[in-house]
């Protein structure tokens, strides 16, 4: 039967217990990890969100702790009250952060049972991700999951004052907004009040913290929670969180410094590494021709090699169509990666058509000669410019692909990381961070036949590039710079727009009448006629920051209650149809799906 909690106050916490409190008397909360006996002693390993320390009843307590003893199972919640004393130099655990230290229990309470979970809440566990977040609230006790959440937790508030002490204000901005559709998908709420009309989840703050500069609030932060509606993958949730920032009065230059000294001062205090800053930089079309990503991994090298001219000579039809259509050959260098099997080589080819490439050439570099899928078409000499000119030597692999150059970047890219996952170039320990600058203002859409923003519509152009929103937007650069740590990027902005005559040079790009522009963006154009400053900003994603942290391998590790790969929630069932009272009150009607025979 569970038992009262009066008279006893907890006065420690279970893993902050330590030599200093030795022979003083404490009162610990918390469940029971495991409990054992041995000979005259039993002993429980009693577990909170800060660690375990083990507590010890023997022959000689009183009977009614020896009684509550045998009773007590995995997972009970109990209160304990005791003595601190040191253990022997041969009962240390170094393997427990309270290891040198037990608890003499003179006093036991149950507080509440608990059934046999679904699984051990312990470190390693061999069960399902599904299981897991099921059961989420179990998952959460186990001590790595809960690291992750303090660690976001502890994160956030060196955040907070950091910012704090930089002047920033933080201001919060409305969750129920207009549908501003330009990118993903919004989250759609029905209004009750007005019926037939819609509010949308926000995608981001970034209208609003624009108004915000308008208001003359200069610097303002937010940790913000946004929403998309699209496909998920390790790194992406349906809800997520931004640590969001917008300054006026300012340029790159200053929003970049800001961001690096608190990036700076958050691995500092919570990691204890201190990063050398400024960080490195490159232009974004720097990083697509070393690295095939505007996110570059550049903890290890393996960069791309442009061998157009190289092989612009050549009767091979794939090189040469490529070329002749304005693309690229480009090649990497998989060092020591030539005794791959075929098989192997064979999933690297195919690796490559799944984004987009039509296949991939390669060259074993031999000692004395070389075997290739390029033997029919190119002499040894031919072969051997390439390997001299990419700097392989006997026993890499020369991986070549030719296609349209967004086809080769994206393709040689991903071969880049995969070859150095199968390598162990990977260090999650390293962290190496780059600021990836002057990305392309738009992107053309193949789908829409049209120019869209590469980050949002409110992006600034180059100064220099102004003249080109109307002769060749193609080539117009963005005032825009992303942060990225080891392949990721972690946060991105930009100097906004503010002048009126600019942003509608930019809506025409985008293909928007003054009625389109009006219509979605009004409230805000309608601000900028009332000194608008310059302004820019940027944010960071806070999941996939305490993700590489953490060293988790998802975000899905690192937030309390998170969703599933169809976006649904395991624990709660979320989401789930509503009683029809519900759908009269909002005035609305599902239609039902016709049978797959109809």
């Amino acid at each position: 039967m569970a038992e009262f909690m009066q008279g006893l106050k907890r006065t420690d916490y279970c893993g902050e217990l330590s030599e200093t409190k030795a022979g003083s008397e404490v009162t610990l909360m918390g469940w029971v990890q495991r409990k054992r006996e041995m000979g005259p002693f039993t002993f429980i390993l009693l577990r909170d969100r800060t660690g375990v320390v083990q507590a010890v009843v023997d022959e000689n307590s009183p009977e009614e702790i020896i009684r509550k003893t045998k009773e007590i199972k995995s997972e009970y919640v109990v209160a304990v009250r005791g003595t601190v004393n040191l253990r022997t130099e041969n009962n240390i655990n170094t393997k427990m952060k309270t290891g040198k230290i037990e608890v003499a229990v003179s006093e036991l309470r149950i507080l509440n049972e608990s059934d046999t979970p679904p699984f051990q809440i312990e470190e390693s566990i061999n069960v399902s991700t599904e299981l897991r977040l099921k059961y989420r609230y179990l998952d959460l006790r186990r001590p790595n999951v809960a690291k992750n959440i303090m660690l976001r937790h502890k994160t956030c508030q060196v955040v907070r004052n950091f910012l704090s002490d930089e002047g920033f204000i933080e201001i919060e901005t409305p969750m129920l907004t207009k549908s501003t559709p330009e990118g993903a998908r919004d989250y759609l709420v029905p209004s009750r009040v007005h019926p037939g009309n819609f509010y949308a989840l926000p995608q981001s703050p970034q209208l609003f913290k624009q108004l915000l500069m308008v208001s003359g609030f200069d610097k303002y932060y937010q940790i913000a929670k946004c929403f998309r509606d699209e496909d998920l993958r390790a790194d992406r949730q349906p809800e997520f969180t931004q640590i969001d920032m917008e300054l006026s009065f300012v340029e790159a230059e200053d929003i970049m410094d800001v961001n690096e000294r608190l990036i700076k001062k958050v691995f500092k205090e919570i990691k204890n590494i201190d990063l050398e800053t400024p960080f490195m930089r490159m232009t974004w079309q720097e990083a697509m021709d070393r690295f095939g990503s505007d996110k570059p991994d550049i903890r290890f090298g393996m960069e791309l090699k442009d061998i157009t001219e190289l092989v612009s000579d050549t009767d091979f039809a794939v090189f040469r169509n490529a070329i002749e259509a304005g693309g690229s050959v480009r090649a990497i260098v998989a060092e020591g990666c030539g005794s791959l099997s075929r098989k192997k080589i064979d999933k690297l080819v195919e690796t490559a058509k799944t984004y987009g490439a039509k296949g991939l050439a390669w060259i074993n570099v031999q000692d004395g000669g070389f075997k290739s899928t390029l033997s029919k078409f190119f002499t040894d000499d031919k072969l051997k410019s390439i390997a001299d000119y990419t700097k392989a030597s006997a026993g890499d692999l020369i991986l070549i692909c030719a296609d349209k150059n967004k086809v080769v970047w994206d393709a040689l890219g991903a071969l880049r990381l995969e070859v150095a996952r199968q390598l162990d170039l990977l260090d999650n320990n390293e962290y190496k961070f780059l600021w990836v600058t002057e990305f392309p203002l738009f992107e053309y859409s193949e789908e829409e036949q049209r120019y869209v923003a590469m980050h949002h519509p409110f992006t600034s152009p180059m100064d220099e590039d102004i003249d080109k929103l109307e002769s060749d937007p193609g080539s117009a650069r963005a005032k825009a710079y992303d942060m990225v740590l080891n392949g990721c990027e972690l946060g991105g902005g930009s100097i906004r727009i503010y002048s009126r005559d600019i942003q509608n040079k930019m809506f025409g790009c985008l293909g928007f009448s003054e009625e389109d522009a009006a219509e979605r963006f009004g409230f805000l154009l309608n601000a900028f006629k009332y000194g608008a400053p310059p302004h820019g900003g940027l944010a960071f994603g806070l999941d996939r920051l305490i993700m590489l942290m953490s060293g988790a391998e998802s975000i899905r590790d690192v937030i309390a209650f998170p969703k599933v790969k169809d976006a649904s929630c395991l624990l709660t069932d979320a989401p789930n149809i509503v009683e029809p009272k519900q759908l009269e009150e909002l005035r609305l009607s599902l239609i039902k799906e016709e049978d797959d025979e109809n």
